[in-house]
């Protein structure tokens, strides 16, 4: 898709999180995506980001993955606010980043009274996420209802009145893999290292230590990793354990608030 549009169209779904909501936070897994929604908003605050930035971190991420938080957060004058996630045994299997980083951004979203969280999901990922809209409501217990999605018709946004509960906005939905990766190269935005190739394997898309493996892949340039997507027919979170499960599993983590 045409990466001015897809542009525009992400500027405008900010904005209009802006003007609806009083505090608003940003999810950054210091992936390729999450790092374009930052850039992003930076670009459309002319080099500010005025929302928190919300890590939720295990303790096991990537060595590489710390120190590209690190560089990143000096490098834009990042608020970074770090949610410590535990690891223990949940609904998914996966102890590492299954519910237990739900309940670590919940309890960050009750302290810091988040009403809006910027997320960088997109509808290519997975059939569940492929449900969502760009403004899409959670209760107080963060809970999804995937069952009745909100139609948005022409950018018209439906936007309720929250006692409690928040709004999870979705700049990034009508992107894919392929989109990510040219409006990366065309803008010059940092990524992880993980994401190139090193002895012909390399990180398609990042989690933890214990739940992220390699893909086969010769792709150490930004312009290798477009023509390898171009012809691919591999999924992009194959190496991501959690999506190799029965889709109803993720569905459930969903609906309970799982990004």
């Amino acid at each position: 898709m045409n990466l001015n549009y897809l542009e525009s169209r992400s500027f405008y779904i900010i904005k209009e999180a802006d003007k609806r909501f009083n505090k608003i936070g940003v999810l950054w897994s210091m992936g390729k995506d999450s790092t374009a929604v930052l850039y992003l908003i930076r670009k459309l605050f002319e080099g500010e980001i005025p929302y928190d930035v919300i890590n939720i971190d295990n303790g096991i991420d990537f060595p590489e993955s710390y120190r590209f938080r690190d560089l990143i957060k000096d490098m834009w004058n990042i608020k970074l606010v770090i949610a410590k996630s535990k690891i223990k045994k949940e609904i998914s299997g996966f102890a590492c980043c299954g519910s237990n980083k739900t309940e670590a951004l919940k309890e960050i979203l009750k302290k810091n009274r988040y009403d809006a969280l910027i997320v960088s999901i997109r509808r290519d990922e997975h059939g569940i996420r492929a449900k969502e809209s760009y403004f899409s409501k959670r209760d107080a217990s963060m809970r999804w209802n995937y069952k009745e999605p909100r139609l948005e018709l022409f950018g018209n946004f439906i936007v309720d009145n929250l006692k409690e509960g928040h709004y999870r906005v979705h700049p990034l939905l009508d992107w894919s893999e392929l989109d990510v990766w040219r409006y990366i190269k065309r803008e010059k935005i940092p990524v992880n290292p993980l994401y190139f190739s090193k002895d012909g394997y390399r990180y398609r898309s990042l989690g933890c230590t214990h739940c992220t493996v390699p893909v086969r892949s010769d792709a150490d340039s930004i312009d290798k990793i477009i023509y390898e997507l171009k012809h691919t027919k591999t999924e992009e979170r194959g190496g991501r354990d959690q999506d190799k499960e029965k889709e109803y599993i993720m569905q459930r983590l969903r609906a309970m608030g799982y990004m």
